[in-house]
């Protein structure tokens, strides 16, 4: 998904001619600091929603330490709740330096410091979905972003995303309109897997079947057996047939048509039970 990111700077935004041109989402700014706000914010975000967009947020931080962290985070809650509007996309967290406040700050630019920054923010920003915002520099030297846990949106004003996160800010040029804005890519959770930055642990897929279920089980229960090859004085065991057991399992958890339950039939749970000790019973 392609998208721009906009603030009061970026005045009188055409949002028709943004979402004609193919831009799918914009991410506003709510302010800066622990007190600045941006006046556009709510009808920035409002008007992407009249043209079709979907939105998120950030706020550009000034905090030199995690309790000016703290007091940010609240700040911008509070714009996003007297704001009333939705936001389809995270709260980013914008840590650079254009303008070298921080420097100008004896700020302590350690590892250890900037990411417990951003670690403040996040945890007060609780429960909104949030992540953070970093040129690839500051991702590099500066944050610990992989002991965040959240999504990661960089800049990099480049035709190849070196880092690829979850979202990509690869130019301040992107020209729609007679309009100039920041451009990013949105990546699909799909597209981020392949691309190898995403922070989310993979996830479980659920068994499609009561079947695929119950050999999920019985195959656990097998990697656990000793893997070693009998020895020449042995003679292997054979096998089970867990195969067997379970179509015999789930022609009883489905009942023929017009057949009434038994009280003293055992349950599914009870059968699967009973495969699971006899695995247990051959070990």
């Amino acid at each position: 998904m392609r998208g721009v990111d906009v603030s009061i700077f970026n005045e009188n935004v055409d949002w028709q001619a943004l979402k004609a041109a193919g831009i799918d989402f914009a991410v506003c700014r709510t302010g800066y600091g622990k007190s600045n706000f941006d006046e556009n914010f709510q009808h920035n975000v409002e008007a992407a929603h009249k043209a079709g967009l979907i939105c998120g947020a950030y706020h550009y931080s000034y905090a030199l330490t995690p309790a000016d962290a703290i007091q940010e985070a609240n700040f911008c809650k509070g714009i996003i709740e007297r704001a009333g509007v939705l936001l389809e996309l995270p709260v980013w967290l914008n840590m650079a330096d254009g303008d070298k406040y921080k420097e100008r700050h004896a700020f302590d630019f350690s590892r250890r410091n900037v990411t417990a920054i951003c670690k403040a923010f996040l945890d007060a920003m609780k429960p909104l979905n949030c992540g953070i915002f970093a040129q690839l520099s500051w991702l590099e030297d500066f944050i610990d972003w992989q002991s965040l846990g959240c999504e990661i949106w960089s800049a990099q004003w480049n035709s190849e995303d070196n880092f690829k996160g979850r979202m990509w800010q690869y130019t301040d040029a992107l020209t729609i309109g007679g309009q100039t804005f920041n451009g990013n890519i949105l990546y699909d959770k799909k597209e981020q897997a392949v691309l190898g930055q995403s922070t989310e642990a993979p996830a479980q897929a659920a068994p499609q079947s009561t079947s695929d279920l119950i050999h999920n089980i019985l195959s656990a229960h097998a990697k656990d057996e000793p893997a070693t090859a009998p020895t020449q004085q042995e003679t292997p065991k054979p096998q089970s047939n867990s195969s067997a057991a379970i179509n015999s399992i789930l022609s009883n958890i489905r009942p023929q048509a017009g057949a009434t339950k038994s009280a003293a039939q055992p349950s599914a749970a009870d059968k699967i039970h009973s495969v699971l000790s006899n695995v247990k019973n051959k070990k």
